[in-house]
């Protein structure tokens, strides 16, 4: 991720994170949920058939770069996107949750702190398997649109 940032910043002079996040919040197509202080979206390049990413407005390398106001915004938009997400299938749905932050000693101006939530349902009662060219390649295939997948959490009424 790291490498990524540093050849988007080299090539273009901008935060790769910053310009995902701009990108986003400018189109909307893709946003769950929007407060002040963050923004939840399914981002254009899911791999997961169900997958949010939620960023703070400002970029920040880690957990306690946050100030009060992002600190405290943060648990709502949070409990928002999970309770679309148990409200997707009317059922709780599994779901794996990741922190991404800057490395304490190099390259903090590169990364940004946002969370990546994700499950490995594709349906109420549908896992999904890698295939073989997602395991060995990294090549992931989605059988959902992002932009669908945000209108369908968009409509969960919570």
């Amino acid at each position: 991720m790291l490498d990524n940032a540093r050849r988007y910043q080299e090539e273009k002079s901008t935060n790769v994170f910053d310009d995902v996040l701009a990108l986003e919040r400018s189109s909307g197509r893709r946003i769950i949920v929007e407060g002040e202080h963050w923004s939840a979206f399914v981002p254009a390049a899911a791999r997961w058939p169900i997958e949010v990413h939620i960023y703070p407005h400002r970029r920040v390398p880690d957990l306690t770069a946050l100030n009060e106001a992002e600190r405290d915004e943060f648990p709502q938009i949070y409990l928002d996107v999970l309770k679309r997400l148990d409200g997707l299938y009317d059922q709780p749905l599994p779901y794996i949750a990741a922190w991404h932050q800057a490395p304490v000693r190099q390259d903090r101006d590169l990364a940004a702190l946002h969370l990546e939530v994700f499950s490995v349902r594709r349906s109420a009662d549908k896992l999904k398997y890698l295939a073989g060219s997602e395991s060995g390649m990294d090549v992931f295939i989605n059988d959902i649109t992002p932009a669908l997948q945000a209108d369908l959490l968009r409509a969960v009424d919570v």
